[in-house]
């Protein structure tokens, strides 16, 4: 069971889609038994989470808790004895079912839900000045960008045209090779990652907690960053640490 993928937005007319803010959570598919990971692992979700969730309804969606707390999130699924996910909420954005966008939501909608499930807004383009103020919108309340969804469109359990990413933002992945020492305030502890992205040696320091650099990443784990953009040499442009990518 493969979630639908989003491609990048390249500039196609957005009049008639769906936006929807794109949160930095978790993706996580309920099946009616499970809660997993895009990949299939399951996630030990508390049973007071799960227990009243449908079992006649595949789910898509988020597991979230707010802007700018991916880390945290992360830190919360992935933990596997006596996890703790107060705060977490499963917003829900489709479902793994026949027919077009806005019946699989209508279906959603039909549901219900607990207090901690909710749906996701769903807002229709008129063009793309409307889109341009909704993702700035977005971006200036701090978040990631937005998602667009074809009008009518059907699941697909691939990477498809009819979901679509618009993120001024980037995430990419990097291996971490080494440490960079800190200074001032961060003296005696790890000022920044060096990371290999590609084939370039980087340094991310910026998003790590103080329990980051007290207890760095160890050498070989790979680690989730964001960044603005790519410089003509290909280096990111002010990478951000999110997490270590042990949470799928």
């Amino acid at each position: 069971m493969k979630p639908m993928l989003a491609k990048k937005y390249e500039g196609q007319n957005p009049t008639g889609w769906w936006m929807s803010e794109k949160l930095d959570g978790v993706r996580a598919i309920w099946d009616g038994e499970r809660l997993v990971s895009r990949t299939g692992k399951e996630f030990c979700a508390p049973a007071w989470f799960i227990k009243d969730l449908p079992e006649d309804v595949v789910l898509d969606g988020e597991l979230w808790e707010g802007r700018g707390l991916f880390q945290q999130t992360c830190g919360k699924v992935r933990t596997k004895i006596n996890p703790e996910w107060s705060g977490i909420k499963y917003v829900l954005f489709d479902c793994i079912a026949g027919g077009g966008f806005e019946s699989r939501i209508t279906k959603l909608r039909e549901l219900n839900l607990p207090g901690h499930v909710e749906i996701l807004e769903q807002i229709k383009c008129s063009g793309l000045e409307h889109l341009t103020r909704y993702e700035q919108r977005i971006i200036n309340a701090g978040g990631e960008g937005v998602m667009l969804r074809k009008a009518d469109s059907i699941y697909e359990n691939k990477r498809s045209r009819a979901l679509l990413k618009v993120k001024r933002m980037q995430t990419d992945e990097a291996v971490v090779i080494d440490y960079e020492d800190g200074q001032g305030r961060n003296e005696g502890r790890v000022g920044a990652l060096l990371c290999k992205f590609r084939d370039k040696i980087i340094a991310v320091g910026t998003g790590l907690s103080d329990n980051d650099r007290e207890c760095p990443p160890d050498k070989g784990e790979v680690v989730t960053f964001s960044y603005f953009e790519l410089t003509d040499a290909g280096m990111p442009r002010f990478p951000v640490f999110l997490a270590v990518r042990d949470y799928e």
